[in-house]
């Protein structure tokens, strides 16, 4: 039986999402609870000097962390395609 994982959305990014309009905020979702089948789909990358990984959804990014131990992915951040990165170097 595979393994499942459980997505936890911090509270910055979920308040962003509520903020959205409804059929992106629908994309990003389904795309989050994707990530608790599988943790790696096809696009994501692991950002390079982070212990974080990115999952593209059209112009938009999901930031993430996996904590292998518990089985989480932890949504740490949600933005557009060059200001999400702007955000993890604070």
């Amino acid at each position: 039986m595979p393994e499942t994982w459980h997505a936890i959305v911090l509270r910055d990014p979920e308040k962003l999402l509520a903020k959205l309009p409804k059929d992106l905020r629908q994309r990003l979702g389904k795309a989050i609870d994707r990530l608790e089948t599988d943790p790696h789909p096809p696009g994501s990358e692991r950002l390079t000097g982070y212990d974080l990984y990115r999952l593209r959804v059209g112009d938009w990014r999901i930031i993430y962390r996996l904590e292998d131990d518990r089985l989480i992915v932890l949504v740490v951040e949600i933005g557009s395609r060059g200001g999400v990165y702007k955000s993890l170097a604070r």
